[in-house]
């Protein structure tokens, strides 16, 4: 077995796509001899030269590992986007089966999925595992290209992607996908296929805007599920497709983090109290504070996701949460929390019991009184509040999830889930 990865070879302005070099490789694999997998690793979501989804490709073949190298590097240099400056591929070619590559090689790919990594830090991996590679320009791809080429040892949770590639004369033209038949196989298909649409905003959420060659990407715990789904999508003709195995919708991104000890460019699942009211400022951005002990974390839910706010807008100071987000100068930016307990009372000046009128201050430590009937109160009472949350598991919409970010409907949650479609 041959474990080929591949990294950096699109562009945020002239297109490409890292999944279609993929693809094609696997095809030009299958003709040599045979293809067992492929896999789609979406990596640390806080990398600066990041694409949208800073994924990483593998394909496991059978083909052998220096006819493989010459076919990758032969196609890399030939489709990558090495015209952009910020695109600086990389190929790395490992022999044995996947599951079987060094520790330290697995560790590099989780470490990969979690922060950010250095190119000297991936060829020092390189090196020391004996794998040849290239890179191109800077070749800052081979730090991808290696955490693909370790991932299916690193991580034990997997889902699945089946993407449509578009005829190469429309890139950079208008997708023609009929919307109506997107929304009616996402419904039949869901919730073993998930994140096909946002109901609530009305997007097609599996329909890319990018100049690229993928005309849509169907995801879900199910192939057969995605294989339905995306049977019924009426569109353009579909040029060629790819079904691979990724880490999206996993949350692997996340590690369990204290309040105080966290770092910029990571992403953490932590817990805390509600310390400050929400506060929605210009832009429509929604903030407020956790606290735990003498340590505070503000954290945010930003205009783009959308009905999301409004969960986080219904917290009230005292309120126990879990959050999970990426931290960024020192905000956690919140993708979804978790309501473990919520504040039931408040205190309130008491009513008089014989007028039910407000009381008002005796004075300093001297309680309530109510002037017309002379009765008193000794101080503040409690009073039960509404409260629009309950316990249990919020997320954003689909149209505003990351790609690694872990959907509700997947299930595996610690309290009662309330999934957004």
């Amino acid at each position: 077995m041959t474990v080929v990865g591949v990294d950096d070879t699109d562009s945020r302005e002239r297109g490409m796509c890292t999944t279609y070099l993929a693809a094609r490789l696997a095809d030009r694999f299958a003709e040599r001899g045979s293809v067992e997998r492929r896999l789609l690793v979406r990596l640390c979501p806080a990398a600066p030269h990041k694409t949208r989804g800073n994924a990483a490709l593998a394909v496991h073949t059978d083909v052998e590992p220096a006819a493989a190298f010459e076919v990758a590097a032969d196609l890399l240099s030939d489709v990558a986007e090495t015209d952009d400056p910020q695109t600086h591929p990389g190929l790395v070619v490992a022999p044995g089966a996947p599951e079987a590559v060094p520790e330290a090689v697995a560790a590099f790919a989780g470490a990969a999925v979690r922060r950010l990594v250095t190119l000297d830090e991936a060829l020092a991996g390189i090196e020391a595992a004996g794998y040849a590679s290239q890179g191109w320009k800077t070749g800052r791809g081979r730090i991808g290209a290696l955490a693909a080429v370790g991932a299916w040892a690193a991580l034990d949770d997997w889902t699945v992607e089946r993407l449509a590639y578009r005829a190469a004369e429309r890139w950079g033209t208008p997708r023609d996908v009929d919307e109506s038949t997107v929304f009616q196989a996402a419904e039949a298909g869901y919730p073993d296929a998930w994140d096909t649409v946002d109901r609530v905003e009305g997007e097609a959420v599996c329909v890319p805007h990018t100049p690229g060659p993928v005309l849509y990407g169907v995801r879900g715990d199910d192939p057969a599920a995605v294989d339905r789904v995306a049977a019924g999508i009426r569109s353009e003709p579909v040029a060629t497709w790819a079904r691979f195995w990724t880490n999206q919708g996993t949350d692997a991104h996340l590690t369990a983090g204290t309040m105080g000890a966290l770092r910029d460019a990571r992403a953490y699942r932590v817990d805390g109290t509600v310390a400050t009211a929400p506060e929605t400022r210009r832009g429509g951005h929604v903030f407020l504070t956790l606290a735990d002990g003498d340590e505070a974390l503000p954290c945010a839910a930003f205009e783009p996701t959308k009905r999301f706010r409004d969960r986080v807008r219904a917290l009230r100071p005292g309120d126990r949460v879990t959050v999970c987000g990426e931290v960024t100068d020192g905000t956690l930016k919140l993708e979804k929390f978790a309501v473990r307990e919520l504040v039931r009372t408040e205190a309130v000046v008491p009513t008089c019991p014989d007028c039910g009128r407000r009381m008002e201050s005796a004075g300093r430590g001297q309680g309530y009184r109510c002037r017309g009937c002379r009765t008193s109160a000794p101080g503040k009472v409690e009073q039960p509040v509404e409260r629009a949350i309950e316990p249990g598991w919020y997320e954003v919409p689909p149209v505003a999830r990351r790609h690694v970010a872990k959907p509700l409907v997947r299930g595996g949650f610690d309290a009662p889930i309330h999934p957004e479609r």
